[in-house]
């Protein structure tokens, strides 16, 4: 008995210590953004320590990320998010958002051991055209649309990062197009999609009480 319960102990003590040696990236938008968390700094962001009237979020303790690493035991790898990005080329009026997308930044996340997608936002809220279903032969015309965009994206992450999670989160209130797209291109690539529900928010963002749902309903998902 006394070795079988040192066999218990040993294992579960050593499940914790490797999750607690789990890296995190985050790959988004604004809702990722806080100033001084964000890499490459240059990115553009929503969330700040003097935020004004935007949003309640006043701490980066607040955000979902910084709870979803600290409640799961993680570290920090590398967060690269970009207020008013889109997954495709097709932003806002639009303009050419190809510098900003996420197809544009994919590459640059260190080297995660678990990573997090949280967009099609802006590529909702942009208006970008939905465009077909693409698996291959894409062309950069394609990306101007959200479908070979988002399948592009994700065939491209599970080769550049191998054997490394990847976890698409879907944002409540967008276009249904826009929503049942992520829902299959996940499905096609065996990528597990988290939507969301019942998420709160000021100016189209996620509020203090908002984070905190996402980053419970996040990291459930992560333990499922």
């Amino acid at each position: 008995m006394k070795k079988l319960l040192l066999s218990f102990l040993l294992l579960t003590g050593a499940a914790s210590c490797y999750a607690q040696s789990l890296s995190v990236s985050v790959l988004g938008d604004s809702y990722s953004t806080y100033e001084g968390y964000v890499s490459p700094s240059t990115n553009e962001m929503w969330y700040y320590a003097k935020h004004g009237n935007n949003t309640d979020v006043s701490d980066v303790t607040q955000t979902w990320w910084w709870q979803v690493v600290h409640d799961g035991g993680f570290r920090l790898c590398q967060n690269n998010s970009y207020s008013g990005s889109t997954i495709g080329y097709h932003g806002y009026d639009g303009n050419d958002y190809s510098e900003r997308s996420f197809l544009t930044r994919m590459d640059n996340l260190g080297c995660p051991d678990i990573i997090f997608v949280f967009g099609a936002t802006n590529d909702s809220w942009a208006g970008e055209p939905v465009g077909d279903y693409k698996y291959d032969g894409w062309t950069k015309g394609d990306f101007y649309t959200f479908r070979p965009a988002m399948a592009y994206m994700l065939h491209h992450m599970q080769r550049r990062y191998p054997n490394v999670p990847i976890y698409f989160i879907l944002n409540t209130e967008l276009r249904e197009d826009i929503t049942e797209s992520c829902r299959t291109i996940c499905s096609h690539y065996g990528i597990k999609c988290i939507a969301l529900h019942d998420i709160d928010k000021k100016n189209g963002h996620p509020s203090i009480k908002g984070m905190k749902s996402i980053a419970e309903q996040v990291l459930k998902a992560v333990k499922e």
